[in-house]
């Protein structure tokens, strides 16, 4: 279902991953973008490596931060929106073990000051709150696929955070106090994916040994006999043998955009997977291997680093997007194997 042009809509973080995708996608569709950006430094043009010149331009940003209320309220009462794209996170579940304060003030209250100000000054506004798999925890491994009335079991800081939000808005949407719904997205990959996450590090770490340059001089290997004899050759991954779905995540971001544009009451404070689908769950392997085809690279060798096995992991993930399907017609369009090709080859210009 297309909606018409000309709706105003809001974005939290905008300088992460999946937020320029979704900003692109709804300029092409006619509507005005903004944006929340912290600080005043330029920080907007980091986003060249997605966007072009005129995209960013297009874009209209205001500066604040989710865990400055004032700054939150700020920029509601002064302008109207029609709908909010909720993606601003510390979205990084090893880091929430090292920072959970950090993670919680960040997730929790930045969307808690979100809700109060959309409350308090837009209550027609449409809130998507993007939660996470991450939610469920480990159940995945008992009940196969994961949906949507399945009780939280977080594993981790970052997932108790989102939970914890995930029941805020679902609480405020269906009390009366919030127009909007859920999402709680899967894996998904693809170009500006920060190379501390899965698949993504091990993209940037082909693309460095592409371009010549050393990116192993820091490995811990869990073995050292797994090194090989040219350090050059040696890819440093995580658990290989954990389990996801993988999707693009412009196949991401496009459910939240069709899901926002077929927002009716009946939604409201409804809760929408998005995830690929259930006979693509594999072991990580598959994705390290493709990346490697992709890359060109021969020779390379897969070293166990002690630096990226989580010591808590989730072992198998996948989730029923049954709700989301019937909902707007949704279906995953991109192909894995191009979604590889295009995150091996953003590392590969961004570390010439």
């Amino acid at each position: 279902m297309a909606e018409e042009t000309g709706k105003k809509y809001f974005i939290t973080g905008i300088t992460g991953f999946a937020a320029p995708h979704l900003a692109r996608m709804l300029l092409e569709d006619g509507h005005e973008v903004h944006a929340l950006i912290r600080g005043s430094n330029g920080r907007e043009y980091d986003l060249l490596d997605i966007l072009s010149a005129k995209e960013v331009e297009a874009i209209n940003f205001h500066y604040g931060d989710l865990r400055d209320r004032i700054s939150i309220e700020r920029i509601f009462k002064n302008n109207k929106f029609d709908g909010v794209f909720h993606l601003g996170a510390q979205s990084h579940p090893p880091t929430s073990f090292k920072d959970p304060v950090g993670t919680f003030e960040t997730n929790i209250m930045g969307t808690a000051h979100l809700i109060d100000a959309i409350q308090n000054y837009q209550p027609e506004c449409i809130f998507q709150f993007t939660s996470t798999s991450e939610v469920y925890g480990d159940q995945g491994k008992e009940v196969g696929k994961l949906k949507e009335d399945m009780s939280l079991k977080p594993s981790n800081p970052y997932g108790n955070s989102k939970a914890a939000s995930d029941l805020e808005v679902q609480e405020r949407c269906k009390n009366g106090f919030l127009k909007g719904f859920v999402t709680r997205a899967f894996s998904h990959t693809g170009p500006r994916r920060g190379k501390n996450f899965s698949i993504s590090w091990d993209a940037y770490h082909l693309a460095m040994i592409k371009n010549g340059k050393n990116p192993n001089q820091d490995i811990d290997p869990q073995n050292e006999a797994d090194m090989p004899e040219n350090p050059m050759n040696a890819l440093p991954v995580g658990n290989l043998k954990t389990q996801r779905v993988v999707i693009g995540v412009q196949d991401c971001v496009r459910a939240y955009k069709l899901l926002m544009y077929n927002f009716d009451e009946s939604m409201n404070g409804e809760v929408y997977n998005v995830c690929g689908e259930p006979e693509e769950l594999s072991e990580m392997e598959r994705f390290t291997d493709a990346l490697i085809g992709a890359s060109g690279l021969m020779g390379i060798v897969k070293v166990p680093d002690k630096r990226v096995f989580r010591a808590i992991d989730i072992q198998t993930q996948t989730g029923d997007t049954t709700k989301l399907k019937e909902k707007t017609g949704w279906s995953q369009e991109i192909p894995l194997e191009k979604t590889l090709a295009d995150l091996f080859n953003y590392w590969a210009k961004k570390t010439v």
